[in-house]
């Protein structure tokens, strides 16, 4: 019984019955009976108004909308018009259930999105498989990881192999495979296969953990349209209540009407003024926003983002590790008297026992494995290696000269020498991630004019990025200093600018662009701190979903503005001049917030057509290229 007088429909189902009973007693003229019937109803069905009014009063909130509804009913009981004074109680129940609905379940469904952290984990501790909170989970536990797990914090397998679904974190439905070395974020669920990993962080500090923290945060960075509708409210309330007074008072004042017309007009215009549609709908907007990127492994860190991103019409981006794959590979050679394959193999023989980046893309290269009798790293020259009988030298012009070795060419690249003579030339670059070239083409379908390459290598590797991915402006070998400045001349040339990158040297850049892109699997925190929008997945097409998401999370509050304001500036009108009455007042108040929450919520699910979108868009731009 306690939960069917709980439920929110029970007010409005006995209030109806109630009201018809009046109803049918007033139509039959049995005196005072149906009276008593319509005080009835409109106790059953507003009593929980009539409570949260004297909350408000209490409180200090004069003007809260439960009290509009409250005068406006109770005064049509007052001058007589008790069908009207329920039926707008009842209207007002029915439309506050809706919305509170809509409310509910658009916040579930953000909520379900970030259910992604476990409350339990199984580890190894003493020898012994235990069950443990999430929370206790410290750094170098061995995680025990089955199918169906989902992952409890940041780790690393150590044992086993497995594909794991990462679509909670990045919005990727392809699972991805995984075996000892690879690294695991929190939130990913193992879907085949066991697994044992060693946690690089506490669950606090994962990557569930920091999503979460950032969705919850964004809520509290309010957009101009959420901040307008706050200030709005806090003068138009006052005002149109204060011409609510004057309609009831000056009428009759100067014979103009008489009390009770007076006040009908007053309670109509009353019931209009309450601004919950805007105060509601606006935020809702963007709180669907935020959800609908999320689900797509995109995280606003606030409703104040969206504007910028929706007007932005210049992306600039760091190289290596946000464009390429941040993995050297050998992008040709240069010999001298030999071929090819013997400089290559020569190098990786040398280069067989370091784990520099560079090392590992020449032994990579070759598919020999031989290991050298005895090597010498020389600290910023390179390395000397000694392998039957021949003494090879791989490193810069520094290693060569110092060895008292001629080289043959002033190319910039891996120099390899042989017994004392300059073999061959390694040129080394980082590949352009398989996505760039599509994503910088999406970019341009909707509507960015402009791109930019930021980076700090060298001039030839910065130019053949740019030129294979059609970027219109590159610059090479810059400080992080230098980055800020290019930044700053673009915001100063009128452009509203978006920067991805993902190193602590971008961390100054990302703060200073209008838009700072993190990317969030691959970046430092430091960036992703610094970050108004963090992309978990490290694709680049997620920036083109993020612009059509931001422009339609706008479109659809500032629908709701207009048609809210619309709707209440139209029925006000008809209100002063006694051409509405209660029932058009309560449609423009509640019905109005509840179509315009309806419509909020088209926001949260633009997220999965976004890609499709997107899609649509790059594959018509690639159309009319060609």
């Amino acid at each position: 019984m306690r939960k069917i007088i709980k439920n929110d429909l029970f007010p409005i189902i006995l209030g109806a019955l109630l009201f018809i009973t009046a109803i049918i007693f007033e139509a039959a003229s049995v005196k005072v009976w149906y009276i008593v019937f319509y005080a009835l109803a409109l106790c059953v069905a507003g009593g929980g108004v009539f409570l949260d009014a004297v909350r408000g009063i209490l409180r200090g909130d004069f003007l809260d909308e439960k009290l509009l509804m409250t005068l406006a009913s109770v005064g049509a009981m007052i001058i007589g018009e008790y069908k009207e004074g329920v039926a707008v109680m009842l209207f007002f129940l029915v439309g506050e259930m809706f919305e509170h609905r809509a409310v509910r379940r658009s916040r579930a469904s953000v909520r379900s999105l970030m259910d992604i952290n476990p409350d339990i984990a199984t580890v190894i501790r003493d020898g012994e498989e235990l069950l443990v909170d999430s929370d206790e989970l410290a750094v170098g536990d061995t995680l025990v990881l089955r199918p169906g797990d989902r992952v409890p914090a940041d780790c690393t397998v150590i044992n086993g192999s497995s594909d794991i679904d990462t679509s909670s974190l990045t919005g990727e439905a392809q699972p991805r495979s995984v075996s000892v070395g690879d690294t695991l974020a929190s939130g990913v669920v193992v879907t085949n296969g066991a697994l044992l990993c060693r946690t690089d962080k506490c669950a606090e500090e994962s990557s569930a953990a920091r999503i979460l923290s950032l969705v919850e945060g964004a809520n509290e960075n309010k957009s101009k349209e959420e901040n307008f509708i706050t200030v709005f409210s806090r003068y138009y309330t006052p005002i149109v209540v204060g011409l609510a007074l004057l309609m009831a008072l000056l009428p009759p004042v100067f014979q103009l009407l008489s009390w009770r017309e007076s006040l009908h007009r007053a309670l109509v215009f009353l019931v209009i003024s309450c601004p919950c549609a805007l105060v509601i709908s606006v935020p809702m907007a963007f709180f669907g926003g935020i959800g609908s990127a999320a689900s797509r492994g995109v995280l606003f860190k606030g409703g104040n983002v969206f504007s910028a991103v929706a007007r932005a019409d210049t992306v600039a981006f760091d190289k290596t590790g946000t464009l390429t794959t941040a993995e050297l590979v050998i992008s040709a050679v240069k010999t001298y008297g030999t071929d090819e394959k013997q400089v290559i193999s020569l190098a990786a023989i040398a280069e067989r026992g370091s784990n520099h980046p560079i090392a590992l893309a020449i032994t990579k290269a070759s598919p020999e494995n031989h290991i050298p009798d005895k090597l010498t790293e020389l600290a910023g020259r390179g390395i000397v290696a000694e392998w039957c009988g021949k003494k090879i030298a791989v490193g810069n012009k520094a290693l060569l000269s110092y060895l008292g070795i001629e080289t043959k060419s002033a190319d910039e690249g891996v120099l390899v020498a042989c017994d004392g003579e300059h073999i061959g030339t390694l040129f080394l670059t980082d590949t352009a991630k398989p996505e760039a070239e599509y994503a910088i083409t999406a970019l341009r379908s909707v509507g960015i004019s402009h791109t930019a390459l930021l980076s700090g290598d060298r001039e030839s590797a910065v130019r053949g990025v740019a030129e294979e991915l059609g970027i219109t402006e590159w610059h090479s070998e810059l400080s992080p200093e230098d980055k800020y400045s290019h930044i700053e001349r673009l915001i100063g040339e009128s452009h509203t600018v978006m920067y991805a990158g993902d190193g602590i040297n971008d961390t100054p850049t990302i703060a200073r662009a209008d838009v700072g892109i993190a990317m969030g699997g691959v970046g430092q925190d430091s960036a992703i701190e610094a970050a108004d929008i963090v992309i978990m997945s490290d694709e680049l097409t997620r920036i083109g979903e993020a612009i059509l998401i931001a422009r339609k999370t706008l479109a659809i509050a500032k629908e709701n503005i207009v048609f809210a304001l619309g709707v209440k500036i139209a029925v006000m009108l008809l209100g002063a001049f006694n051409i509405a009455n209660l029932w058009l007042a309560v449609f423009a108040d509640v019905g109005v917030a509840v179509l315009a929450i309806l419509n909020s919520m088209r926001a949260l699910a633009f997220g999965k057509r976004a890609e499709k979108a997107l899609s649509k868009a790059t594959e018509k731009a690639l159309g009319k290229s060609e």
